[in-house]
């Protein structure tokens, strides 16, 4: 019960008071999942993509993270092919920093950041963060390139 009145609150707040570039919903009448929209932030290689997630909430949600995985492909060193993404928030401690204080606006919120500013030091694409760092003007090219391909969709 719990979980159903937190997840209400927390998706009638993202529908009156999304945060900027960032539009969640509910999957038809399932509680438990969610889609998300985030635009890729100016002055990065995501600039005007439009990139889809898929928000799966566990049963012990709040005091469970979320499950998001990208359903856009991206070319992105903390996101693997499969659309798994490697943040800290996602994850449980010891190994993670989720908190049931965090909502899924705080995670989209960071989602978004890690966009803006990937972090090649704990990546789950290894060639693609080794591009990142060695080589900056080829990742940008390869990100902008699977920007255009990929997610410049409609937005929701």
């Amino acid at each position: 019960m719990q979980r159903a009145s937190r997840l209400k609150r927390e998706l009638s707040l993202l529908t009156t008071e999304p945060p900027p570039g960032i539009t969640c919903w509910q999957e038809e009448s399932q509680l438990d999942e969610l889609r998300a929209q985030i635009l890729g932030a100016a002055d990065t290689p995501y600039e005007k993509g439009i990139f889809d997630l898929e928000i799966v909430v566990p049963e012990r949600y709040p005091f469970e993270p979320p499950k998001i995985r990208f359903l856009t492909p991206i070319y992105h060193p903390n996101i693997d092919s499969a659309g798994r993404i490697c943040l800290d928030v996602l994850k449980l401690p010891p190994k993670g920093a989720w908190r049931p204080s965090l909502n899924i606006s705080t995670l989209l919120t960071s989602i978004q950041l890690l966009l803006a500013e990937p972090n090649p030091d704990d990546p789950l694409m290894a060639d693609i963060s080794s591009e990142y760092k060695y080589n900056k003007q080829l990742f940008l090219q390869n990100a902008r390139e699977w920007t255009e391909k990929h997610a410049s969709q409609q937005r929701r």
